[in-house]
């Protein structure tokens, strides 16, 4: 009698959670995952009312995807009537499982402007509105020490203009890593066209002028007397605001490392203090991997190859917290995947989209073999896996991991050792440049050719 009394109660309205005010209930829905919130819009038409409404659901995604993401979006429709009628649930459903991409070429039309040359293993950032391409290598081993900007602004399919920067600094060189900290560069390492591994570290601002102007400022950072060991070929990624993160790449005499470094940058952005974390276990040496920032205590390594020259296909997560370091590897079954697909990788890129989801493009095998696919590693099933990696069922981890997206519209060339990365909507992605093929001549060989191709990858989303 006590149940069924209960049961009568809160269907009449008169339980407890009935009586709780609105915006209390709204605060305790933000606490709740998708399905849950979904779950309890089914219960009464009062719940499905504030569950369902537009004003919850853009604070879920403020919430999931952070304000600059959503900002960035708003601003995507001019108009203020777009703005308005955005259906943030069905966009939030629509980010969660996303299945496509679609490919834009963005070509500069007049042929008397001059454009960046092709290169692979440069740098290729968007910081403070902007596009910002330094260094990489090109025909015959040679290094660049060029610096391009472009202004995107809110219309990301524009035709867009480069702008070659007079910089001076740093110096010529690829296989450099080059991160984004708040609305900063910090660039370390890379190789010269000698050879020569450079262990030093730059932090550069980008300045836009009222003409569109844009200026970059480099200068060396004061890190005193502890720093990597010279290196390129390495992974990087920002990890909270003053913080990064490096790891692996190729040394003096060409060996592959295995070490893990963390910089962490001063207030005043005038100096920064390098640390080495010590982890058992951790990644194996390896280099042309893949480092990404996917929570502000939390990075991922993927892929690279090994000191074997093997091309690697494993998945570690790095935990940072004050006091305390620690690399977990996910593990998964490589025959539980889908026939015909093959996941070990170097020279890709790995750029955290919108939705909390690794976007991976490109790459070459252990054979040489460039790809074109498009991979998403969804990032919110491990959050379990890292805890207890043994405890549940690789085939499942797998199913719930992995998905290929289908490209459409332009059908960009298979490609390594390009770059990539995302504007602050998280929906756009910029690639630039690479390795790719090319027809068997002297001057390039094994059929091998640099790219200058920048283009648009756009998560389709049916709003």
């Amino acid at each position: 009698m006590a149940e069924t009394s209960t049961t009568t109660s809160f269907i009449n309205g008169s339980s407890s959670i009935a009586s709780i005010a609105t915006d209390h209930l709204f605060t305790i829905l933000l606490l709740l995952p998708m399905d849950s919130i979904l779950s309890f819009a089914m219960t009464c038409k009062k719940f499905r009312y504030l569950a369902t409404s537009d004003i919850l659901w853009e604070s879920v995604c403020r919430r999931d995807w952070g304000n600059t993401a959503v900002d960035a979006l708003k601003s995507s429709f001019h108009d203020d009537e777009q703005r308005r009628l955005i259906p943030w649930i069905r966009l939030y459903k629509q980010v969660s499982r996303v299945e496509s991409v679609c490919c834009y070429k963005l070509a500069e039309p007049d042929p008397d402007l001059v454009l960046p040359v092709p290169r692979a293993s440069h740098s290729l950032n968007f910081v403070s509105g902007c596009l910002v391409l330094f260094g990489g290598g090109y025909e015959g081993g040679r290094d660049l020490d060029d610096t391009w900007a472009v202004y995107i602004g809110n219309n990301s399919q524009n035709m867009l203009k480069w702008q070659k920067i007079q910089t001076g600094t740093p110096s010529g060189r690829f296989g450099h890593t080059c991160v984004v900290i708040e609305n900063y560069l910090v660039l370390f390492g890379g190789i010269n066209e000698r050879g020569d591994r450079h262990s030093d570290t730059w932090l550069g601002q980008v300045s836009l002028h009222e003409n569109l102007g844009i200026s970059l400022s480099w200068q060396l950072l004061d890190v005193g007397s502890t720093s990597p060991p010279p290196r390129g070929a390495h992974a990087a990624c920002c990890i909270s605001s003053r913080k990064m993160v490096i790891h692996g790449g190729i040394g003096l005499n060409g060996v592959r490392l295995d070490d893990t470094w963390i910089i962490e940058l001063s207030e005043n952005r005038c100096y920064g203090t390098w640390r080495k974390i010590g982890s058992h276990p951790s990644p194996p040496a390896r280099s042309g991997h893949s480092l990404t920032c996917i929570s502000e205590t939390q990075t991922i390594l993927f892929g690279g190859r090994g000191l074997g020259y093997e091309v690697l296909n494993d998945i570690w997560v790095l935990n940072v917290t004050e006091g305390y370091s620690k690399w977990v590897q996910i593990f998964y079954e490589l025959q539980n995947i889908p026939a015909g697909v093959s996941l070990p990788r170097v020279g890709h890129s790995a750029t955290l989209v919108i939705g909390g989801q690794l976007l991976i493009h490109g790459g070459e095998d252990s054979l040489r073999h460039r790809k074109d696919d498009f991979w998403v590693l969804d990032i919110s099933h491990i959050s379990l896996e890292k805890m207890h990696p043994t405890r549940l069922n690789s085939k499942r981890m797998l199913a719930n991991k992995w998905r290929r997206l289908q490209p459409e519209g332009y059908k960009p060339g298979c490609r390594s050792f390009h770059r990539a990365c995302v504007d602050d909507s998280g929906r756009y992605l910029y690639v630039f440049g690479g390795m790719v093929d090319g027809l068997i001549q002297p001057a390039e060989p094994g059929g091998l050719r640099f790219d200058g191709e920048l283009f648009l990858v756009e998560l389709v989303l049916q709003l």
